[in-house]
């Protein structure tokens, strides 16, 4: 019996039509998770008209949210290190698809709020087991670009889920929540009859799966099989028929992990407080309407995805360790700067997209850098935890904001406080050994 090694398999290829169809479908995955997650932001006013209630009483329905996507992170996202990327991706999708129909259901804000909780955790597990499979199917010369195409879909479901507002009028909130559930669902059959398991995670969990000589002879016809192959993912990966989420503190990943999860907790804490605030700073401490700051606001969302697009061209090209910190270094001096320029200089602009293209291009590294630096048996459990330190952070960073505004600080030293937290980053990113760029 002869050993295939499977990553270098994958590694040799150039990139085919097979590629692109799982490339586009992770894309579509991770667009309607960023647009499910955000939407009810761009509807809150609606909502709390309808049950009754002030904006204030939306507090629970985004608390629940965000508490669930923190418990999703860290429960669902391992069960793909256990049952496959694909059969979870589709579980996921048709979960959460059903329960924002549901939703629709609501009868009061209590139950709503309920339901996105629930929501939440299913939600959760979609961009960490997305980028699993990315960083699994594709070739490593095109493989952090991959993933950050992948994740600019969620970046632009964000942008998308704004449009749920022009639904309002016509067919009220359950419109947003209509589609929001109506598009998972038509992905559904999709995943099913186009997207490949992966060949790493079937690896590891079966040497001798028959069924991946047909996905290898997919990803390349020509391709000489025999009937007694060994299928092995490189020499770190063995198999494993019980991932152990404790592995990720194991064989000299502690130090690794522990940045890594205290990198995102900042990083991620940091962007929800940002996305929270951010107009209500100019708007209280600058006296610049909210309505205004928007429009600005829609440039920085481009930045954003300009950011994840170049980080991914660039973490194919330098190693993470020496990149990332730049990007951190970068988003912590325009935060300063962004408080220190006129709202209506030729600059603002500018230095707001600087903000947005820093922190999505650092945030989008994270993810990258963590899908290299955990093996197959472990990728998507170690994506998910982080996010889920991540999302913790989303829920404490935020009460900063509140304090600055009933303390009446002031803008500049407000954006330069919260500006730390890059910096941090970027400093606990340094003492990261020599990792990414590597082979699984």
């Amino acid at each position: 019996m002869r050993s295939f090694d499977i990553q270098a398999f994958i590694d040799e290829q150039r990139i085919r039509p097979v590629h692109y169809a799982v490339l586009a479908i992770c894309l579509a995955a991770m667009f309607i998770d960023g647009f499910d997650i955000f939407m009810v932001g761009k509807i809150a006013p609606a909502i709390a008209h309808a049950f009754g209630v002030p904006p204030a009483g939306m507090t629970l329905v985004f608390l629940l949210q965000q508490s669930g996507l923190a418990f999703g992170s860290f429960l669902v996202s391992p069960l793909a290190d256990f049952f496959g990327r694909k059969r979870m991706l589709v579980s996921l999708s048709l979960i959460f698809g059903l329960l924002s129909i549901l939703t629709v259901c609501s009868t009061s804000i209590v139950m709503l709020a309920t339901m996105r909780g629930i929501s939440g955790i299913f939600l959760a597990g979609i961009l960490p087991i997305a980028v699993a499979m990315l960083s699994e199917f594709t070739p490593r010369q095109r493989r952090a670009t991959f993933v950050a195409v992948g994740m600019a879909g969620y970046s632009l479901g964000n942008v998308a889920g704004a449009g749920t507002a022009l639904l309002v009028p016509r067919f009220g909130w359950e419109g947003a929540f209509w589609v929001g559930g109506i598009m998972p669902l038509l992905l559904v059959p999709v995943m099913l009859l186009s997207l490949p398991e992966s060949l790493s995670f079937r690896a590891t969990r079966d040497p001798a799966d028959p069924r991946i000589p047909r996905t290898i002879r997919r990803i390349a016809p020509d391709v000489t099989l025999r009937s007694d192959e060994r299928f092995v993912v490189g020499r770190g990966d063995r198999p494993a028929n019980k991932p152990n989420p404790l592995d990720l503190f194991r064989d000299g990943r502690a130090k690794v992990s522990a940045i890594l999860f205290a990198a995102c907790t900042l990083s991620m804490g940091t962007i929800a407080l940002l996305a929270a605030w951010l107009p209500s700073f100019f708007q209280q401490m600058a006296g610049i309407s909210i309505q205004r700051f928007a429009i600005a606001a829609l440039i920085g969302l481009l930045g954003g995805i300009a950011g994840m697009l170049t980080i991914g061209f660039l973490m194919d090209r330098i190693r993470p360790v020496r990149l990332l910190p730049t990007y951190f270094v970068g988003y912590g001096c325009a935060l300063i700067l962004l408080g220190r320029i006129e709202f209506g200089s030729p600059l603002f602009v500018p230095m707001l997209f600087a903000v947005a293209f820093f922190q999505g291009g650092g945030q989008a590294g994270l993810n990258m850098l963590m899908a290299q630096v955990y093996p197959t048996a472990i990728r998507s459990t170690g994506v998910g935890w982080a996010g889920g330190a991540g999302r913790i952070g989303g829920i404490f960073l935020p009460l900063f904001g509140g304090y600055a505004l009933h303390a009446a600080f002031s803008l500049q030293s407000t954006l330069a406080f919260i500006a730390l937290a890059p910096f941090v980053v970027a400093m606990l990113l340094l003492l990261l050994p020599a990792v990414g760029n590597s082979r699984d």
